[in-house]
C-alpha cells in the first residue's frame, strides 16, 4: 500500500504580511494624491467648459430676445411674458451646478455685458488654488 504524503501549505509568515501591507501602504501613498490631483484638474476643466455653454446660452438668447436673461434660470423657462423666447436653451429641466454642487453666479453689467462665475471648490468668491474662480471673462 502506498502511504498517503499531506501536502501542508506554510502559512504567510508575520514578517510576510509585514512586507505586503508596507508595499500597498506606499502605491497608496503615490498613486492615491496623484488621482486626486487629476480629480481636482479635471474638476476645475469641467467648469470651464461649462461657464463657457452658459455663456453661448445666454449669446443664443440675448439673439432671439434681444436682450439678456435676468437669471440663469431663463435660459431653461420662459421667464414669462417674452414674446420671442425659443428656448430652452439648455437641455434638462434645471439649472446645472458647478462640479462641486454650487451654483453658478450671474452678473449683469452696464451696456449689455454679463460674467458668469464658478466659485471653485469652496464655493465662496475668491480664493486660490482649488478655490480659485472661474469667470466667463477669463
Amino acid at each position: 500500500m502506498k502511504e498517503k504524503r499531506k501536502c501542508r501549505i506554510a502559512p504567510f509568515t508575520l514578517m510576510e504580511m509585514v512586507v505586503v501591507i508596507t508595499i500597498i501602504a506606499l502605491l497608496a501613498g503615490v498613486g492615491v494624491p496623484m488621482y486626486f490631483s487629476h480629480l481636482e484638474k479635471a474638476n476645475r476643466n469641467t467648469a470651464k467648459m461649462q461657464v463657457k455653454l452658459l455663456e453661448q446660452a445666454v449669446f443664443d438668447y440675448k439673439l432671439d430676445v434681444k436682450k439678456l436673461p435676468a437669471k440663469l434660470d431663463d435660459l431653461i423657462a420662459n421667464p414669462g411674458g417674452v414674446e420671442k423666447w425659443n428656448g430652452p436653451y439648455l437641455k434638462g429641466k434645471k439649472m446645472p451646478s458647478d462640479p462641486w454642487g454650487n451654483p453658478y453666479a450671474y452678473n449683469l453689467k452696464g451696456d449689455g455685458e454679463f460674467e458668469i462665475i464658478c466659485h471653485g471648490a469652496d464655493g465662496q468668491q475668491g480664493g486660490a488654488g482649488k478655490n480659485e474662480d472661474i469667470s466667463s471673462e477669463d
